[in-house]
């Protein structure tokens, strides 16, 4: 569904107040403690060696990773295109209703990334927000188990090149068929839904 600047953007500026963030949501089960990818504990309680650009030894964190699994409620999340769909319209909706102002999102399989101005203050809230109307579109549509990881992570953007290089990267996830929602783009044709 085809959607205007106005609508897609929310206010036409939004207050002083209000800084840019690139914001990413993880689905539930997609970055466990033991990930071969290598991952972080929560404030750094546990120093994990490497990173997801030069993972850790494989097999040092075997035992991590099949206890995090055994916990897991569920099996872990995987969303299909016409949920990336609805999950990202949720997101976007319910931010603009808040009142930010949203540039870019993409949502793949297993997470999502928001280029969005908020109150600095309320990000958390706001995303949670929006996090929380998303599970609710999906419930509607008859998902039944928990969508989103525990929390998010909030990168503010510190200049006008940091903020065209983050909505690159947000676009660029179509090659891996995300679901894009931007106002910005006017061609291309990947898998997945596109809203221009």
């Amino acid at each position: 569904m085809p959607l205007s600047r106005v609508s897609f953007l929310g206010p036409a500026q939004p207050p002083r107040e209000f800084h840019w963030f690139h914001v990413i949501l993880t689905a539930y089960g997609a970055w466990l403690p033991g990930d071969p990818r290598g991952f972080r504990t929560r404030h750094h309680r546990e120093h994990v060696e490497g990173d997801y650009k030069t993972p850790p030894p494989r097999g040092t964190y075997t035992s991590k990773l099949h206890r995090s699994r055994a916990l897991m409620k569920q099996p872990l999340v995987r969303l299909d295109s016409i949920s990336r769909e609805a999950v990202g319209m949720a997101l976007v909706f319910r931010l603009h209703k808040q009142g930010a102002f949203v540039l870019a999102a993409a949502v793949a399989s297993q997470h999502a990334h928001l280029l969005v101005k908020l109150p600095a203050r309320d990000t958390r809230i706001w995303i949670g927000n929006a996090k929380r109307h998303a599970w609710y579109v999906m419930r509607e549509r008859g998902w039944q188990k928990k969508l989103w990881a525990k929390r998010a992570k909030f990168t503010p953007v510190n200049d006008r090149q940091h903020q065209y290089n983050t909505l690159r990267y947000i676009v660029v996830h179509e090659k891996q068929e995300a679901c894009i929602l931007s106002h910005t783009r006017s061609r291309g044709h990947g898998k997945g839904c596109r809203t221009n």
